[in-house]
């Protein structure tokens, strides 16, 4: 398939198939679902760019195990996550339901609509090495997989330090500061993105694979501007108050670093 048909195909599965999500979000009163679906998501979008595009097969075969690994990890651990409270809803969530009391339905049906455009938006790194017919891997490839390697273990590593946290008794209603979580408040967070900077580089290696940089540059304005880092911390400080205000002040936000004394 050419890249405009790729895109456009791609384009109208993700609307559809968020647009049915929205129905049963509706129906079982739980939005919080999307953040599984949008994971999710970038597995089956990289799987029919390596399906249906014309580049290396290797290559496409590459990316796509990389994207389909990640996304099963990430979106898998939300499943968990968000079943395990349902019915109760991610604080998020509940948040824009009392800023959107008026048009609530509508204002949530588009945002759904917007997390399908994003997902065909931040694939481009995807959609550019699947095209890419050079038949052999660029070093910036290899280097672009050793890195997601280390970002997906650092991420893998912060989720199951902050899990193994939270199911000990003892610590309820503490801060979590230990391993990784000692040097960055957000360390699940850094990874990610980390995640989003290795499949740009990745992508560097196939023509117009500069056009990648929306993965990072876009992920980084959302963990540090919208929904990441802002909810978490203000959550954070309601529920654990004066003790995350001094963790605040010795451990950094976001790139992991040696705490303050």
């Amino acid at each position: 398939m050419t890249t405009l048909n790729l895109v456009l195909t791609a384009t109208a599965a993700a609307g559809v198939l968020f647009a049915a999500l929205y129905v049963l979000a509706r129906r079982i009163d739980n939005y919080g679902i999307v953040d599984i679906a949008w994971s999710y998501a970038f597995g089956a979008l990289a799987a029919f760019y390596a399906l249906a595009g014309q580049g290396w097969p290797i290559r496409r075969a590459l990316i796509a195990a990389l994207v389909a690994v990640w996304s099963a990890r990430l979106g898998t651990h939300l499943f968990v996550r968000v079943v395990g409270h349902h019915p109760v809803e991610d604080s998020r969530y509940v948040q824009l339901r009392r800023d959107w009391a008026a048009v609530f339905h509508r204002k949530m049906f588009g945002f759904f609509q917007l997390q399908a455009l994003s997902v065909i938006a931040l694939g481009v790194a995807f959609l550019c090495a699947a095209q890419n017919a050079a038949p052999a891997l660029h070093p910036l490839e290899t280097a672009g997989t050793a890195l997601w390697l280390i970002a997906i273990c650092g991420e893998s590593l912060a989720d199951a330090q902050l899990s193994a946290f939270k199911r000990n008794p003892a610590n309820q209603g503490q801060v979590c500061a230990v391993g990784l979580w000692r040097l960055s408040r957000h360390p699940n967070y850094f990874f990610e993105w980390l995640i989003w900077v290795a499949y740009f580089v990745f992508a560097l290696a196939s023509p117009w694979g500069w056009l990648a940089i929306i993965g990072p540059a876009g992920i980084l304005f959302l963990l540090l501007r919208v929904t990441g880092i802002p909810m978490a911390e203000a959550q954070s400080l309601r529920s654990k108050g004066d003790a995350y205000r001094r963790y605040q002040q010795t451990t950094s936000a976001f790139v992991p670093w040696f705490p303050k004394p």
